[in-house]
């Protein structure tokens, strides 16, 4: 093993990434449970799944509104202070959701405005971290967050329902309050002041439409970032096997263990996959492989045409998560190297909301085409488009890395 590698005990040394580390693993530990409790305590006052259903929805997609509208704050904001401030109100809004005798249509309010706030405090992190991990530890940094949201999610989940067979809902919902209060004391005393990377000063009510759209043009008019986010949006294409567990599970022939085991196979995957990809994969290597890594990610989804076991299923799916994450991870990276300081939060945040988007309409459309020819072949479909996809994108990735070295290539971003 290369000495010069850099570890993860090397990354936990940088106070300030320690300190971002804690408030998001808090936080999202405190979003699961409360997700679970949200369901919970809707559930039990109106005896309705539709609206229990809605609620949670409203936990996830009103983030999409808030990466467009509000990821340029962390541009124009010093970063530190958009964190801070988006875990305080997002506090207070949870709060408020639990306070007893709560309308209905203001609880599906506040829970949406907590969405729509998660996603400056998103922009502002992402946009920070290169600025406190020099280097390639950036990119075991980004592996360190990766492992620990997708331990985060699965115990907020499964310690979520054990917690509420002894906790009310509403208490549930003051501990996920709490823990955004904690995440941005962490912030506060545990990252330093930087200035705003923009100097033009706070946005007049049309420029937050004006930096989404000048993100977007930025994007869009760059073959690397272009294809860095395509890359990303693909990613989020692919786990669609996601929202069709239910009844995918059900059609190869497993019962309610084996779709649990279906469910926890991405993230599981995913785990594995960053700690392989950053401890073992070598920091001058990551970048070209990123478009082998993107088609090969599409591959394991083709075995569903032939509708495999419940087994066969749940590898399929963890290596998958595994090859999809180590894109995920080296993607995200490349885009806030090669992004402008100025800009760096906006992009960010117009790439996590059409994350949001093609992670929401996904299941919708192919579970509308799986009623009629099956959702197995369904996603097998997802990874032939998947690969009229990848191909191309990675073909566009390999001209910018050869045409553009000093942004896109391998060793950007190593000298810091």
């Amino acid at each position: 093993m290369n000495a010069d590698r850099v570890t993860f005990r090397a990354v936990f040394a940088v106070r300030e990434f320690r300190a971002m580390w804690a408030a998001e693993a808090l936080s999202q530990a405190g979003d699961q449970l409360a997700r679970v409790a949200l369901a919970v305590l809707v559930y039990g006052r109106t005896s309705s799944a539709a609206l229990a259903g809605l609620t949670y929805a409203l936990t996830l997609a009103p983030a999409f509104l808030g990466g467009v509208f509000l990821s340029g704050l962390a541009d124009r904001f010093p970063r530190r202070t958009v964190m801070v401030a988006a875990d305080l109100v997002r506090a207070v809004l949870i709060a408020l959701v639990a306070l007893p005798g709560m309308p209905f249509w203001v609880l599906c309010v506040l829970v949406g405005l907590v969405s729509f706030a998660q996603a400056p405090f998103k922009a502002a992190q992402l946009a920070l971290l290169p600025d406190v991990l020099a280097g390639d530890r950036y990119v075991v940094g980004m592996g360190i967050r990766t492992i620990t949201m997708q331990a985060a999610q699965m115990l907020g989940f499964a310690g979520g329902g054990a917690l509420l067979t002894r906790l009310d809902p509403r208490t549930a919902l003051v501990l996920d309050a709490a823990t955004f209060v904690a995440s941005a004391l962490f912030v506060w005393f545990g990252v330093g002041h930087r200035p705003a990377a923009r100097k033009d000063g706070a946005p007049a009510p049309r420029a937050f439409a004006m930096s989404a759209f000048a993100g977007a043009r930025l994007i869009w008019r760059d073959t690397g970032l272009r294809t860095l986010v395509a890359f990303n949006w693909l990613s989020a294409l692919l786990i669609v096997y996601e929202g069709l567990a239910a009844p995918y599970t059900a059609e190869i022939g497993g019962g309610t263990a084996a779709l649990g085991f279906i469910l926890a196979a991405d993230p599981l995957g995913g785990a594995i996959g960053a700690f392989l990809f950053t401890r073992f994969v070598p920091a001058d290597r990551r970048t070209t492989l990123l478009g082998p890594l993107m088609v090969a990610s599409c591959v394991p989804l083709l075995a569903c045409l032939v509708k495999p076991g419940v087994v066969p299923s749940i590898v399929l799916f963890a290596v998958a998560g595994a090859l999809g994450t180590a894109v995920v991870i080296q993607a995200t990276a490349s885009l806030a190297r090669g992004t402008p300081d100025h800009s760096r939060a906006q992009v960010l945040g117009l790439q996590q909301s059409g994350i949001a988007t093609v992670q929401g309409l996904s299941p919708l459309l192919a579970g509308a085409l799986a009623d009629a020819v099956g959702t197995a072949r369904v996603v097998g479909l997802v990874g032939i488009l998947g690969v009229l996809i990848a191909v191309p994108a990675a073909m566009a990735w390999r001209h910018a890395i050869t045409t553009r070295p000093e942004v896109w290539g391998p060793n950007t971003g190593d000298e810091k």
